[in-house]
């Protein structure tokens, strides 16, 4: 890292405090002059530093500008920190990730945007990507190290990881819809989506692609209404008592951790949290739609419903959604 980003992690590990210039020269072997200046270049990068005489410079709680450096105190150490891409705006981080792999980017690669301009969720949906209040993040995982039975299963994994996170370090208490979708308070505020990329020669996946989109804060202009979902995010328009550099490197820790869980351990992890089990669905499919109750998630990750005939069906694809009361 460079001096900038030296002075960044320092100030984003004792947040809210403040730091002398001289603490700081002498820890990282710099004058006070190259101090100062690498915080001037902070501040015209969009940082909240304060600068008080007597006391030194302070990160502000409400910094929220996206950055390696910022994510660094938070991340555990088999993190490699140079395989994280932040980007002001991407067209997705999705096709950024897959088009590293082609380049021979392997596990651990992270793609980060501060906004998209092209972002999908499953099917190809539009996914709302604003800038400056979402985590857009896109994680490459070799098959290999992540070789769970069934795709499904690593986008149940990608989901509780993102539960457990946000859990840990906001305070709340995020459920999921079955497959993919995360909901606080009967909103959705955050989508998954996983992809493939194929080698060409051997016909199976080079790398796995696992996108997340979290609505960390409220645009000022409110979020563009969805048929399908109530939109929400994590805190509304207040000002968040974290960061999104902590939330992504929490998400990562958990995601990239050394050991992934066993199959029957993320299955039950994964129940825990699904609110519609014993609820009345509406199951949206290739042919009609259909109502049914949701009964449980098959160990393969599959969704099984039972139709008002009795019939019990495992689903492996399509969209469920809840019938309202």
């Amino acid at each position: 890292m460079n001096t900038r980003q030296h002075i960044l992690a320092l100030f984003e590990d004792s947040r809210g405090d403040f730091i002398s210039g001289a603490a700081i020269a002498q820890q990282l072997g710099i004058s006070r002059s190259a101090v100062w200046k690498a915080v001037k270049e902070l501040e015209k990068e969009g940082h909240h530093i304060s600068a008080v005489r007597n006391k030194g410079y302070r990160l502000e709680r409400d910094d929220d500008v996206l950055s390696v450096a910022g994510m660094l105190p938070y991340l555990d150490a088999g993190i490699d920190p140079s395989l994280i891409q932040v980007s002001d705006q991407l067209e997705s981080t999705n096709k950024t990730a897959k088009e590293l792999i082609l380049e021979g980017a392997g596990q651990g690669t992270m793609v980060i945007a501060n906004e998209q301009t092209a972002g999908r969720g499953r099917y190809g949906r539009s996914f709302q990507s604003p800038a400056g209040t979402g985590i857009y993040v896109s994680f490459v995982i070799d098959p290999k190290v992540l070789s769970f039975s069934t795709p499904t299963l690593v986008t149940a994994y990608a989901a509780v990881c993102v539960c457990e996170a946000i859990e840990a370090v906001c305070d709340l208490q995020p459920q999921i819809k079955w497959v993919n979708d995360i909901y606080v308070d009967s909103a959705k505020i955050c989508g998954i989506a996983t992809e493939a990329q194929m080698s060409f020669e051997s016909a199976q996946a080079s790398g796995i692609v696992v996108g997340i989109g979290i609505n960390f804060r409220e645009p000022t202009a409110g979020f563009v209404p969805e048929d399908r979902n109530v939109i929400g995010s994590l805190f509304g328009q207040e000002s968040p008592p974290v960061s999104r550099n902590q939330l992504i490197a929490e998400i990562a820790n958990r995601i990239l951790a050394e050991k992934a869980p066993a199959e029957s351990d993320l299955l039950t992890r994964y129940r825990q949290r699904l609110f519609i089990l014993g609820q009345r669905v509406r199951v949206t499919r290739v042919k009609e739609p259909y109502e049914a109750v949701a009964l449980d998630v098959n160990p393969l990750g599959q969704l099984v419903v039972r139709t008002d005939s009795g019939e019990v069906l495992e689903l492996s694809s399509g969209e469920v959604s809840i019938k309202p009361l």
